[in-house]
């Protein structure tokens, strides 16, 4: 199986879920985009990784994992996000030490924000995008916003930074009514023109267990 480079497109607050966001990723040769819901403390890990000059008062345990590492001369050097099984994504660290090569287990959450802490490039497997993956729908707006894909980002990190208990357990997701695969297909498309990548990826994943 091949695998595909990913890119962060953004993170967006849940519309549905209080306390959950949409991590969004991007293949670089494609329009694919692959959303993942994560919890509010490694979306705020994330979010500070990805915003440079943003430092927080005390380490996080990601900022922790990669001074540990440092120290031991551990490297990270890939992601893969490997597997998808009911709705959750399985991911891979590729570590490297003394030239001895190392496969951990990691949520796919944690492992994207030791990437960024260490320039580690993200893959996963192309039947993986195939399953889970979707296409948006570009125009003008988007276009122009281009050069800023993380804009939520800053209010996110200034939200998360006046929370006093961050939870890193996700929230239970809620229930689907029943309804017919063709109107779950409906209501995907108008969550993902609405860009409500948490509420695609819910019912993505609620269509492909009902196929």
């Amino acid at each position: 199986m091949s695998l595909v480079r990913l890119t962060i497109k953004g993170i967006s607050y849940s519309q549905t879920q209080n306390g959950a966001y949409a991590l969004l990723l991007s293949e670089m040769e494609g329009q694919r985009q692959l959303p993942i819901v994560i919890g509010a403390f490694e979306a705020q890990s994330i979010a500070i990784a990805l915003e440079k000059d943003i430092r927080p008062p005390r380490p996080l345990t990601h900022d922790l994992f990669k001074s540990f590492s440092d120290r031991f001369s551990i490297q990270v050097k890939q992601v893969i996000i490997h597997k998808l099984v009911d709705g959750v994504f399985y991911s891979s660290l590729i570590c490297e030490r003394d030239k001895i090569e190392e496969i951990i287990d990691a949520r796919t959450s944690d492992a994207i924000a030791l990437a960024l802490r260490f320039n580690a490039p993200i893959f996963t497997y192309q039947n993986i995008l195939e399953k889970a993956g979707i296409y948006l729908k570009t125009d003008e707006k988007e276009d122009e916003d281009e050069d800023d894909p993380l804009q939520e980002t800053q209010l996110m990190i200034n939200k998360e930074f006046d929370e006093e208990d961050l939870s890193e357990d996700s929230p239970s997701k809620s229930e689907t009514p029943k309804k017919s695969i063709q109107d779950l297909e409906k209501e995907l498309e108008k969550a993902v023109n609405k860009e409500d990548y948490e509420e695609a990826a819910r019912l993505r994943d609620e269509i492909s267990k009902r196929k």
